[in-house]
C-alpha cells in the first residue's frame, strides 16, 4: 500500500522510502567500491541501493579483498624468501619487499575485485 503527501499545488505524490540497510562496517576497498560504483557503475548502484543489499555487499568486498590481499602477500613472500629471519636480521630490506609485495597484491586486487 502506498502513502501519498498532498503538495502546495493540490497533487498528491507518493511517499516512497529506502527500505533499511543492514549497519556492517565498510572498510578500505568497500568505500573505493562504492566510489567505483557511483561513478562507474550507476545501475549497479542503484539497484542495490533500492533493494537494501548495498551495505552487504560493499561490507562482503571488503572482507574478499583483505583475504586475497593477504593470501597473495604470503605466497609472494614465500616465494621471495621474505622471512623472519631476515626481519631480524635486516629489517629495512624486509620492509622495503612487504611494502612492495603489499603494493603489488593491492594493484592485483584492486584491478580483478573492486574495479570491475
Amino acid at each position: 500500500m502506498l502513502n501519498y503527501t498532498t503538495a502546495k499545488d493540490g497533487m498528491q505524490y507518493p511517499t516512497l522510502t529506502l527500505p533499511e540497510q543492514k549497519n556492517l562496517p565498510i572498510g578500505k576497498y568497500g568505500q573505493m567500491r562504492l566510489e567505483f560504483l557511483k561513478k562507474h557503475r550507476r545501475g549497479t548502484y542503484t539497484t542495490l541501493l533500492t533493494e537494501a543489499r548495498l551495505t552487504e555487499h560493499l561490507h562482503e568486498m571488503d572482507e574478499t579483498a583483505r583475504a586475497q590481499i593477504s593470501e597473495i602477500m604470503s605466497r609472494q613472500a614465500t616465494s621471495l624468501g621474505v622471512t623472519e629471519q631476515m626481519k631480524a636480521e635486516n629489517p629495512m630490506t624486509w620492509a622495503q619487499m612487504m611494502n612492495n609485495i603489499k603494493a603489488s597484491a593491492e594493484e592485483t586486487v584492486l584491478n580483478t575485485l573492486i574495479y570491475t
